[in-house]
């Protein structure tokens, strides 16, 4: 099996690395990709412990673009870890995930929902740790405090999208996020489509360089997979696909082992990415 949308505990997910990879292999997953929210600091050990176990984990990264004040998450595959573009763009990134995730905590002491945000910051190391600072992170910390009394009620109540503690993220627009990854030696691939109901966005990107598209997801039904495959053909996209497991318990752990990429996609994938000159891609 192939799964190309997994996160560890670099960003918001729950599992380090090894345990992301013995639960990978205890799956049936072959190939898989960490695409972390904003960092690639768990690919390279990621990579090694997947070698080491007989599995196949290629570089990627979940870069979070911004348009018409909302979130654009655009997955970059094949990507040179070590680029200093890459790097300085993923750094001023979790910089402004710090800034907004303060800016929450102050919305939350104002509802009466008060978390330390000095520990909140530590926890994910701060913006020069190479790890990011979500907004699961925010509420966890909101039932630690005993606020809520799961992470769904603190989405529900305060965080999630028009919410009183929520607050829109400043960033790079889609193109150059897409011009970014490319620059880094990867490929583009717009991240859950479905639930992002911004079509009318994809013919622009396909323009500006996108190379694919992530059909085969967690929250996609047969319907809305069929309708991205249709879409993806006719703008000439390769397909992209994973669970988005962000660890046992979570939201989307049921699709963990069952939601992938089928091979002839994952390989139409690789064939581009080695026709771009990926260097990250000749050697898998």
């Amino acid at each position: 099996m192939i799964d190309l949308h997994l996160h560890t505990t670099a960003s918001d997910g729950s599992c380090t690395p090894s345990e992301l990879v013995r639960r990978a292999r205890e799956a049936g997953i072959d190939i898989l990709a960490v695409a972390d929210h904003d960092t690639v600091a768990a690919v390279a050990e990621t990579k090694a412990l997947a070698t080491a176990a007989g599995l196949t984990c290629i570089a990627a990264v979940e870069i979070t673009a911004v348009h018409e004040a909302r979130d654009v998450h655009v997955l970059g595959y094949f990507v040179d870890v070590t680029s200093p573009v890459l790097l300085a763009f993923l750094e001023d990134g979790r910089r402004d995930r710090v800034r907004r995730a303060t800016e929450m905590c102050d919305r939350l002491a104002h509802l009466g929902a008060p978390i330390d945000v000095e520990t909140l910051v530590q926890r994910s190391g701060g913006p020069n740790s190479g790890k990011s600072i979500a907004r699961p992170a925010v509420a966890k910390a909101l039932v630690e405090a005993g606020h809520v009394q799961t992470v769904q009620e603190a989405f529900d109540r305060f965080l999630a999208e028009g919410k009183p503690a929520y607050c829109p993220r400043v960033g790079a627009s889609p193109k150059d996020v897409v011009s970014l990854i490319a620059q880094a030696g990867g490929i583009a691939s717009l991240a859950h489509p479905g639930p992002l109901g911004k079509d009318q966005l994809i013919d622009r990107l396909a323009a500006d360089g996108l190379t694919a598209l992530e059909c085969f997801h967690s929250d996609h039904d047969e319907d809305t997979t069929r309708r991205y495959l249709l879409l993806a053909l006719r703008l000439g996209l390769a397909v992209t696909g994973g669970s988005d497991f962000h660890g046992p318990g979570g939201r989307r752990a049921e699709s963990f082992g069952r939601v992938g990429l089928p091979l002839d996609h994952y390989r139409d994938l690789l064939a581009r990415a080695r026709r771009s000159g990926s260097m990250a891609a000749q050697s898998v």
